[in-house]
């Protein structure tokens, strides 16, 4: 018969499937520094050699990388999904900005209406306190926070989702986001009236997340990335005809 004795599962080996489920459930981030070796061995109530042990697999693996000086971090590799050669194609490309901003649409609306579903109540704290550090960031003349919350709030959402697939998957989108490749996301904050709009935007958005109305989630997103879309090109047009204006103005003076 094909059976075994069970054998008691090492320490290390319990370190490693921990770190890995709060790796893959987003909970420890690209880039986040682990607590010290003793206070991550008191928290695990584990011995610092089978921590030690642990921390050696993981970073053989690449989800852990040691920094001299500074500690054990979470390898900022698992941020990005994309290669820098495709990057580069992202940014030498006008038809991936607008391709870039129909997939969050789907893919947000979609990760809205399961966080309105499946968020437990706590995720769904988790995104109204964001919104209101966004409202507290409105306030302000440099709209720098307020860009960076917006981020935030719509990463809370896809993890209130529930789906690591598309957690890390949006998280490699945001991060293209964040290194401006697509657009400046300061730049769409700057105008006050359509600041005024984004914010109130995203207050549908969590008006219908905690509601748990998924319906009304997915179209509160997708109206919003549609605005977005339309700001944003409307934008590049501006700029397309301000080009030709200034190759105007630059001919007129040399008659």
């Amino acid at each position: 018969m094909p059976f075994e004795k069970i054998q008691s599962e090492k320490l290390s080996r319990a370190v490693v499937r921990q770190i890995e489920s709060l790796i893959l459930h987003g909970v420890l981030r690209p880039g986040e520094r682990l607590p010290g070796e003793r206070d991550l061995s008191d928290r695990l109530g584990v011995s610092r050699p089978s921590l030690r042990e642990a921390v050696a697999e993981l970073q053989e693996r690449g989800l852990l990388v040691a920094r001299a000086g500074a500690g054990i971090y979470v390898s900022d590799a698992l941020g990005s999904a994309f290669s820098p050669s495709l990057v580069g194609l992202f940014r030498a490309h006008e038809d991936a900005f607008f391709d870039y901003v129909d997939f969050r649409r789907d893919m947000e609306g979609l990760a809205a209406e399961r966080a309105a579903r499946l968020g437990s109540d706590t995720d769904l704290k988790v995104i109204g306190a964001i919104l209101s550090k966004m409202e507290a960031a409105h306030a302000k003349r440099d709209p720098a926070d307020e860009a960076e919350l917006d981020a935030d709030f719509h990463m809370a959402i896809i993890e209130a989702g529930h789906n690591v697939v598309m957690l890390h998957m949006m998280r490699s989108m945001y991060e293209l986001l964040r290194e401006g490749v697509f657009y400046n996301r300061q730049a769409m904050f700057r105008q006050r009236a359509t600041r005024d709009e984004l914010l109130d935007q995203h207050r549908a958005i969590n008006t219908a997340i905690q509601a748990r109305d998924g319906t009304a989630a997915r179209a509160a997103v997708e109206g919003h990335l549609d605005y977005v879309r339309r700001l944003l090109s409307n934008e590049r047009q501006a700029d397309r005809y301000e080009a030709v204006a200034r190759q105007r103005l630059e001919s007129e003076t040399r008659r």
